[in-house]
């Protein structure tokens, strides 16, 4: 950034971005270990005996949960995000998922406690996607809301880069511990230390977010009127159409990175026989593009408009869907490593764009609650039934019909972003 552009640069919009970044961060990391953990050992720990194919989907299972839950944290926080401010509320969103990931560290296994062990599973994964359901969107407007005109998308990819952070974190730790631990003791005990570690990071969180202001955009929102009511009952009511549009916009991102990551990382270790640390190393190595992405589909974005640049990115995301079967199915580790990197290189312009989209679908004094409605139930399409669904169809019809979800991503989202024009930018 330059510093002689008006508003950019000072002490003030660093702390900003860094909140932005560094809380978004923490909660994708959080996130991501369960994704991560989920591929590797949750379906013989916390269920009972079945073909590897059946635990790996009934831990799949778990992890849509956190998917349904993520609506509800957004119409919970956003409703307080809406009505006292963007601050504390990301402090609360913040200290919810974290504490949930921290007691997925100290959960019995199936051989333990039997059924009460998917139980508790079940319950602190829901309190991870309920905190996460008020993050994105706090985040996001923390960027955006600061921006100075002409910067707001480049500010919005910020909380963006935040998932390529996390994910390097939650995956580069699981990838110490695979080099560095037997088998065994990962699979009973070690596989608890990033859960554990996950306490650290949220006090890190905690104490950047604890020093920054609240938003000029919700204070002169504050100063105009009083704040509604029901923020989320005026969503619906006053703003449908780009609630709806904006949640189809999100579908494709999620369903990019859950297939990149969480769905491959499951599929490249059982049906491929890789081994966990080839390919969380080639996982790693791939999640740098799509930091690049977003950086790139950042500064694009105010050289010309987000929406655009994410139309580009459904573009994208259709080709990358067609060419998923040849690819991921070559056999070849270097053809695998290509297709997960173009892949996330598209999946950040249909996500590094959306900082600065979704906010300006909806007015300041109810932006909170549309942006992370339409965020989180988009996830749920996108995402959440994603490694489910690609598991389901690699079992009947292989990697082309997987690659088929990603194609009907791709223009569901297309479609929502045709229908949508953002109305409420400050520029």
């Amino acid at each position: 950034m330059n510093s002689s552009d008006p508003g950019v640069g000072g002490a003030s919009t660093r702390r900003v971005l860094t909140a932005s970044l560094v809380g978004t961060a923490v909660e994708f990391y959080d996130f991501y270990i369960y994704a991560t953990a989920a591929s590797l050992v949750f379906g013989p720990l916390f269920f009972p005996a079945a073909s590897p194919s059946a635990q790996l989907m009934s831990s799949y299972a778990t992890f849509a949960v956190a998917f349904f839950a993520r609506p509800v944290g957004a119409a919970f926080f956003g409703h307080f995000g809406d009505r006292i401010g963007r601050k504390s509320t990301l402090v609360a969103s913040l200290m919810v998922m974290g504490g949930s990931t921290l007691l997925i560290a100290f959960l019995p296994t199936y051989a333990v406690a039997g059924w009460i062990a998917p139980l508790l599973l079940c319950i602190l994964r829901f309190g991870q996607g309920f905190g996460l359901g008020g993050e994105w969107g706090g985040a996001a407007l923390l960027a955006v809301e600061n921006a100075p005109p002409g910067w707001r998308a480049r500010f919005g990819m910020f909380p963006q880069l935040g998932a390529p952070v996390g994910f390097i974190a939650a995956n580069g730790l699981f990838l110490l511990l695979g080099l560095f631990l037997p088998a065994d003791d990962f699979r009973e005990w070690g596989w608890r230390l990033p859960f554990l570690a996950s306490a650290i990071l949220v006090g890190l969180g905690l104490w950047v977010r604890l020093k920054i202001g609240e938003t000029p955009a919700f204070q002169r929102a504050v100063a105009e009127a009083p704040p509604s009511h029901v923020p989320m009952a005026e969503v619906v009511v006053r703003h449908p159409l780009a609630l709806l549009g904006g949640t189809f916009a999100v579908i494709a991102c999620f369903a990019i990175f859950y297939l990149a990551t969480a769905f491959a990382l499951g599929y490249g270790t059982t049906t491929l026989g890789y081994s966990r640390e080839a390919f969380l190393g080639v996982q790693l190595g791939a999640i740098l593009f799509l930091a690049a992405g977003i950086v790139i589909a950042g500064w694009w974005s105010d050289m010309a408009n987000p929406r655009r640049v994410l139309m580009a990115g459904c573009v994208g995301t259709v080709a990358i869907g067609a060419a998923m079967g040849a690819m991921m199915a070559s056999g070849s580790l270097l053809l695998i490593w290509a297709w997960l990197s173009l892949a996330l290189l598209v999946m950040g312009f249909v996500y590094g764009p959306l900082g600065a989209y979704l906010p300006n679908l909806f007015p300041p004094r109810v932006r909170y609650s549309g942006a992370s409605l339409a965020f989180n139930v988009g996830g749920i399409i996108g995402g959440g039934l994603a490694p489910i669904a690609a598991q389901a169809l690699a079992d009947r019809g292989g990697l082309v019909m997987t690659g088929g979800y990603l194609v009907a991503a791709g223009v569901l989202s297309l479609i929502g972003l045709a229908a949508t024009r953002p109305r409420h930018t400050e520029d």
